[in-house]
């Protein structure tokens, strides 16, 4: 036995000992640790989240199963609905011998006399109907005017598929480029290019013409195939396509209800000048309120009476369907949307109280004479850029100083009166907006046509032009007026992109008429969403809307030859606002006049068309932007304007009119445009002129 006193012996390991590795738990507690914290204690497991799940092979197949299903659905869903509602196909030509009338008369006799089962009928407002009982499909054909572009581009706001037609004998037309600019810009439905007159060129050289209008149609439309509609199985071929694609989508169409019209008839009332106009016809988009508003492309916006329900003759020959007519709504007063498009200002908005003791002892010292001290030999030219002096000394100061060698004062013997009217002719001058535009002239013609006044104005445009491209921060000093009353609305600012501005500072008072968004994006987002929740007249139905207050003559001197489109507008827009467009200069179409700001320009913003005189401003990001002076070529500009409210997005076309009375596409916008609240100021020394927002950005 050991002694109690000494120590027990301890193992130690040798040199040759395992030394197993510790385990990683990586960057979180291991499984035990956790059951050390939880003590015993029991809790529900937090739910996984649904983006960091992981599906398994079982739930991929029924995901894909569904989403099968779905556009399954989809398509059924069109294909019975194509069985009320006509394909709406508008017949476009692009060659000078394509006769549209002659043409659709002749695919529909070569169609009867291969025996196929189709039935014709012709609308009171001259558009084709089809009906082929191979496809079940029935087809609105429509003849638009090209040499009208204005009522060309409301034709194909409501189409669901463009035909082309292209001769193989004589090819494309000279303004196939301007044509094709102002449907691209627009939005461009489904379409389909077809080439005719084929058969009478020589068998040897078919192939080789076929692969030439090929390529020329490449250049607008990359991904188009051209086919024949010579023989009765082109036809049919080019019908299934129609009938079958995929329709393209256009937003600002697709968001509000539109209707082509078919028949048209005007009751007059008991002012003669004014009366109600009957449009029938299919219902597409979206649904339509009686309450609501109604806007009809070159007429105006529009109150609605009521919407009848009524039935095709031309369905019901083969569907056999028959609907009496019914009213479906009529319009309530109080519920009615006004057309004001205007606000009315208070003129008692801005009353002021009697002024105080401090108001009127500073109105009292800005009475005082201006004494200004020029140095001896200046010139009351240069004079004018020193600044003046209070005249707070005595008579006898005053006179020492005036006699002295080195110093001599001048009297601003200006009046408030004078200035106020210098500075009213001023900005009138500065407001006059300059239209001058001038027509390619023919070189034969040239002494014949020769206008010695608008080449000077044009080449003066031109000059100016190209100074302020060169020189884009510069201006020069007037010689008619001082500079300090031409620069005094002008303003410096220490930084363009720190400096702070109020944007409703010093505004002009036609803000005061305008409507204001508290917050646009909410509340655009708010106008679509509500859409589902509208109750009315719904899609695919043939209904006959009764417009309320249409001017007689506008009715009887309409062009027969254009069809009369109707959309519905969205909460809040008849309002007036200040409307923002993205815009650049197309370079398919030569115009090379300079556009300088507030030129009166033709604006199509989606469904609606007006007049404007914008100004023209840098497209950047931040709070302020630089006025531009002129739109130049290859450049990006945002043009601002008083105009009614669109909800983006929405294609815009710019035009401007020549001197012959046509008109050149000049300008397109990028995807969509805002509409949003700028205000005009001026920094840097007179040398910038800006458009300014705080809202503002480039991804509205």
């Amino acid at each position: 036995m050991k002694p109690e006193n000494q120590d027990q012996a301890v193992h130690r390991p040798g040199p040759a000992k395992q030394d197993n590795k510790k385990h990683k738990t990586g960057r979180h507690r291991s499984k035990g640790t956790l059951e050390i914290l939880k003590k015993g204690r029991t809790a529900q497991n937090s739910a996984k989240s649904k983006a960091n799940h992981q599906l398994s092979r079982m739930e991929r197949r029924h995901q894909a199963k569904i989403l099968r299903k779905t556009k399954t659905e989809n398509v059924l869903s069109e294909k019975r609905r194509s069985l009320n509602v006509p394909h709406l196909v508008a017949v476009i030509p692009l060659s000078n011998n394509v006769f549209v009338n002659e043409k659709l008369m002749e695919m529909t006799n070569v169609l009867q006399k291969a025996d196929v089962k189709l039935r014709t009928s012709v609308a009171s407002e001259g558009y084709s109907h089809l009906w082929i009982e191979q496809f079940k499909q029935a087809f609105t054909f429509i003849r638009p005017d090209c040499s009208s572009v204005l009522g060309l581009l409301d034709t194909l706001k409501v189409v669901d598929t463009i035909l082309f037609m292209v001769s193989a004998e004589v090819g494309f037309d000279q303004d196939v480029d301007l044509l094709m600019t102002c449907i691209l810009a627009q939005g461009l439905p489904s379409t389909v290019v077809a080439i005719t007159d084929l058969e009478k060129i020589p068998i040897k050289k078919q192939n080789e013409t076929k692969q030439c209008i090929q390529k020329d149609i490449e250049n607008w439309l990359p991904d188009e195939k051209v086919s024949k509609i010579d023989t009765s199985t082109d036809i049919l071929n080019v019908l299934r396509r129609i009938s079958s694609q995929k329709k393209r989508s256009i937003t600002f169409r697709d968001k509000r209800p539109h209707l082509l019209a078919e028949e048209l008839a005007f009751i007059p009332s008991s002012d003669d000048n004014v009366g109600t106009m009957k449009v029938t016809g299919f219902l597409r988009g979206q649904t339509l309120s009686v309450n609501s508003l109604v806007h009809i492309p070159g007429w105006g916006d529009f109150q609605m009476e009521q919407i009848d329900l009524t039935s095709n003759d031309f369905i019901k020959s083969f569907t056999g369907k028959d609907v009496q007519t019914t009213i479906l709504e009529t319009a309530n007063p109080k519920l009615q949307d006004n057309l004001a498009c205007e606000n009315i200002p208070d003129p008692m908005d801005a009353e002021q109280t009697w002024p105080t003791d401090e108001e009127m002892k500073e109105a009292t010292s800005k009475n005082k004479r201006m004494i200004k001290r020029v140095p001896q030999g200046m010139s009351v030219y240069q004079s004018a850029w020193i600044p003046d002096e209070e005249s707070d000394h005595d008579d006898e100061n005053t006179e020492s100083d005036e006699g002295s060698d080195d110093f001599y004062s001048i009297e601003d013997e200006t009046s408030d009166n004078e200035m106020k009217s210098m500075l009213d002719d001023h900005m009138e001058t500065m407001s006059m907006t300059s239209v001058a535009s001038e027509a390619p002239i023919e070189a034969d013609k040239y002494d014949l046509q020769f206008d010695l006044d608008e080449e000077e104005k044009i080449l003066n445009k031109i000059k100016e032009a190209k100074a302020d491209q060169m020189f884009p921060d510069e201006v020069d000093t007037p010689n008619d007026m001082p500079a300090r009353i031409r620069f005094q609305k002008y303003r410096g600012l220490q930084s363009f992109r720190t400096s702070p501005w109020d944007v409703k500072e010093n505004l002009p008072p036609e803000y005061a008429r305008i409507f204001q968004f508290e917050n646009f994006d909410r509340t655009r987002k708010r106008m679509f969403k509500n859409l589902e929740n509208i109750t009315g007249a719904m899609p695919d139905w043939y209904v006959t809307v009764h417009v309320k207050n249409i001017p007689s003559k506008m009715f009887h001197s309409r062009d027969a030859r254009n069809p009369v489109v109707l959309f519905g507008l969205l909460p809040h827009e008849q309002k007036m606002s200040v409307l923002n467009v993205v815009l650049k200069r197309p370079s398919t179409v030569h115009f090379d006049e300079p556009i300088k700001s507030k030129s009166e320009l033709i604006f199509q913003c989606g469904f609606r068309r007006f007049t404007a005189e914008p100004i023209f401003s840098q497209h950047t990001n931040g709070n302020k932007f630089k006025y531009e002076r002129f739109f130049h070529q290859d450049s990006i500009v945002v043009a601002t304007m008083f105009a009614p409210i669109v909800y983006p997005p929405c294609s815009v076309i710019a035009m401007k009119y020549c001197k012959d009375g046509s008109f050149v596409n000049i300008q397109i916008i990028i995807l969509f445009y805002c509409i949003l609240f700028y205000y005009f100021f001026s920094a840097n020394n007179w040398k910038w002129k800006c458009l300014i927002s705080k809202s503002r950005s480039s991804n509205c």
